[in-house]
């Protein structure tokens, strides 16, 4: 994946000229993401044999030392993860609905749609299908669901290499949000 959005496109304009301070408290990094399920098991079974995930040993006291605690899951060896709490009467089944972005490398993300379709949903519940390919004109985006409407979306940010050897070698008529004159209009913005 190499570098960052900020390295590779530089900073938004939308915010201008920030000078930050260094020393400031920053964030960090996307660690988990709460996710309610009918059966933790079960949905641990679905994200392993669809998406990769895996159980992540290192929390398993939070799974298995008492009532109500997540089953944390990855797909990047714990770096970031799912943590899936089961619904019950305190804790209704609450669908995540703004999404959650994964990113993967470019060979990873055309096995994925040359995988298509197979038992994942696109977010309107019909099977996600590889027309279900969304240009963002700097990255490609598959938008999912998992069995529960909890949406995702799978990102690849080498954009050229997934036009080149999977939209134009497939031909793939895929989705957009704006017309690509939009994107082509603010590089030349940009650039002036």
């Amino acid at each position: 994946m190499g570098a960052t959005p900020t390295e590779r496109f530089g900073r938004a304009s939308i915010v201008g000229d920030m000078d930050i301070d260094p020393s400031r408290f920053r964030m960090g990094r996307l660690d988990h993401v709460h996710i309610r399920v009918p059966d933790r098991a079960e949905a641990a079974r679905w994200y392993a044999e669809h998406l990769g995930f895996e159980p992540v040993d290192a929390y398993d006291f939070w799974a298995t030392g008492f009532k109500g605690g997540p089953l944390q899951i990855s797909a990047d060896g714990g770096e970031t993860s799912l943590a899936l709490f089961e619904a019950n009467e305190g804790h209704p089944m609450v669908p995540q609905l703004t999404g959650v972005a994964f990113s993967v490398d470019a060979d990873t993300f055309i096995a994925f749609a040359r995988s298509l379709p197979n038992e994942i949903d696109n977010p309107l519940g019909e099977q996600l299908v590889l027309a279900d390919l969304v240009d963002f004109d700097m990255c490609w985006a598959f938008n999912l669901a998992d069995p529960w409407k909890n949406q995702y979306e799978l990102n690849c940010y080498d954009y050229d290499r997934i036009r080149v050897e999977l939209v134009e070698a497939d031909a793939v008529e895929v989705v957009r949000y704006w017309p690509r004159e939009l994107y082509a209009a603010y590089g030349d913005s940009t650039t002036s």
